[in-house]
């Protein structure tokens, strides 16, 4: 899979181009790579993605912004997985959010990028103040895709309704909406090893953002490996607060350092909490360690 992080000068291969955040891939965002692989193949044309970075609220309303569902890498592994054969990035700053409607549809879709169909959901908007709909495709002459939202329990899956479901730790709805288990990957980076003094070490997985749709501590898999994390700011330490993913991964003794791990939230045993001393959260660490414990044991009895 080839990833652009630029708008190309010349004119590329003929394709079919998804448009979209995509944040999180949820089973909308699925329904809409499958029929652009469709689409593409049918017409014998290369199967394209145009994402964000950032998000537009994170440049217009930073303070507001909403969590992030998944990284850019995490991104780019789903549409690899997907069979998207190009990734075009568009950096999202101010000179990019001031292209008209009209100039994104001539310039960058058809003399540049060679869409030969669109495919958005059905309220897609672009633009400068988001002054372009689906309608305008198809009088710009463009082959439009256009695809009604998805469903699930009579309500619209979105980004939205995933990023709600985590931050009230209702896991099982978010897995639905996704198709899979929420999920967080990055590199085990070396900590202050403060895990390890109270005999529970921990793989420290570098965040790449520092707004997550969840907080506080779960029962997770580390690929595939039985553990418990707590992602959060760990307020009961002294210093600066900084966001981080520490999994102790139970009965596991082999270094994790410079790997890239998976990590998969399946079910929430606490918030995060600040306690009076070391010594108190130890030994609530034992007891979700514990909690943990019963939970893989409760999945294998059914």
């Amino acid at each position: 899979m080839q990833v652009l992080r630029h708008i190309p000068n010349s004119l590329q291969q003929p394709c079919a181009l998804a448009i979209g955040n995509f944040d999180g891939m949820h089973l909308g965002h699925q329904a809409l790579l499958e029929k652009l692989k469709k689409t593409a193949h049918a017409s014998d044309l290369e199967a394209a993605v145009m994402t964000f970075e950032p998000h537009p609220r994170e440049l217009f309303m930073p303070e507001s912004a909403p969590a992030r569902l998944c990284s850019m890498r995490e991104k780019l592994e789903h549409f690899a997985q997907a069979g998207v054969a190009r990734v075009y990035v568009c950096r999202f700053n101010q000179q990019f959010a001031k292209v008209t409607a009209e100039i994104f549809m001539r310039d960058i879709l058809q003399r540049s990028i060679n869409a030969q169909t669109v495919l958005v959901g059905e309220d897609f908007r672009f633009g400068a103040k988001r002054a372009g709909s689906v309608s305008d495709f198809v009088a710009a002459g463009l082959n439009l895709v256009s695809l009604p939202q998805v469903d699930l329990a009579g309500l619209r899956v979105s980004s939205t309704r995933v990023r709600s479901a985590l931050a009230d730790g209702r896991l099982e709805e978010a897995k639905l909406l996704l198709g899979r288990a929420y999920s967080i990957s990055g590199k085990v980076v070396h900590g202050a090893k403060r895990g390890r003094q109270m005999g529970f070490p921990t793989a420290n997985v570098h965040m790449r953002h520092e707004r997550p749709a969840l907080k506080g501590v779960y029962a997770v898999k580390l690929d595939g490996l039985n553990a418990v994390a707590n992602l959060g700011v760990r307020p009961t330490i002294a210093g600066v607060p900084k966001l981080s993913l520490e999994v102790h991964v139970l009965d596991f003794k082999e270094d994790l350092y410079g790997k890239h791990v998976h990590v998969e939230f399946l079910h929430k045993i606490r918030n995060e909490m600040k306690f009076d001393g070391l010594d108190t959260l130890k030994t609530q660490i034992a007891n979700d360690v514990t909690l943990a414990r019963s939970f893989f044991e409760t999945i294998i009895a059914d």
